[in-house]
């Protein structure tokens, strides 16, 4: 397989005090208590794996829980051995941050798209669209797997995050992106490989895996 680089994206456990709300990058603790789904991740999981997270703390969290359910790894996150990227950070929904969908469907007349809180292109006031957390996302991940070329990539991250990885690898739409689901401590799957650069190198192993 060669210089084959494997990412495992594993999305956050579910950030419980502003539920309701949107949170995007508000730093939120998330709940760890779901012992079974952190020793599943523990088990499916490569050891030897580089691993990175986002600058926000429940991706850290969620990356402690994993290490200490049994699988080695860094202890602390973040520490040594942990790469913190920031251009892996959730979308930022600006004024949006904090308010209830609630309200956020009022103010936006009950349009907004079924997947989404907003239409892929749609900046919210002080924020980013997700066309916008795809364009910072997309470089980073093609210098993270140059980087780290024939490794294992365990990359605790964000449902945007993945989603956007995801339409990296098959060439989707970012509307089309937006119909994936990413549920809290899911596992996708995703090889790149060395090769021209007129050849795709993404293939998709799997997208939104149960831990469990």
């Amino acid at each position: 397989m060669g210089d084959v680089t494997r990412w495992w994206w594993v999305r956050h456990a579910p950030v419980t005090v502003n539920e309701g709300r949107c949170y995007g990058q508000t730093d939120h603790p998330c709940d760890v208590t779901d012992a079974a789904a952190f020793a599943g991740l523990a088990q499916k999981l490569p050891r030897d794996a580089v691993w990175i997270t986002s600058p926000l703390q429940r991706t850290h969290m969620t990356a402690t829980g994993i290490v200490r359910a049994g699988l080695p790894g860094p202890d602390p996150i973040p520490g040594p051995g942990v790469l913190v990227e920031p251009d892996l950070i959730e979308q930022h929904f600006g004024d949006w941050q904090g308010r209830s969908y609630a309200e956020l469907a009022q103010l936006n007349g009950n349009l907004w798209p079924r997947f989404w809180l907003g239409a892929a292109h749609e900046r919210p006031p002080g924020g980013e669209s997700f066309v916008d957390l795809m364009a910072r996302a997309h470089p980073a991940i093609e210098r993270l797997s140059r980087a780290h070329a024939g490794r294992d990539i365990i990359a605790v991250t964000h449902g945007g995050t993945i989603r956007a990885a995801v339409a990296q690898a098959l060439g989707l739409t970012p509307e089309a992106s937006l119909a994936l689901s990413i549920d809290n401590l899911s596992l996708t799957r995703i090889e790149h490989f060395p090769g021209s650069d007129t050849a795709h190198p993404w293939r998709v192993a799997a997208v939104n895996q149960t831990p469990v």
